[in-house]
């Protein structure tokens, strides 16, 4: 029997990125959401990194952080 393989690809964001991809929400917001834990992500080097689909969902209420 033939297995299906489904593989999502994860897309990091970088600050800038994000930003640019929100409208409404400038680099520094980001990165003080990313600062206080307010915003999933993880640091790599110098770099905040926020995973898109993380981040869409907490733009729309689907995802609460504590």
């Amino acid at each position: 029997m033939a297995e299906t393989k489904t593989e999502n690809k994860i897309t990091m964001l970088t600050i800038k990125e994000a930003a640019a991809l929100v409208d409404g929400l400038t680099e520094y917001r980001i990165r003080e959401m990313c600062r206080s834990g307010e915003l999933p992500c993880f640091k790599a080097g110098k770099k905040y990194l926020i995973n898109k689909e993380i981040l869409h969902k907490y733009l729309n209420g689907e995802l609460v952080v504590r």
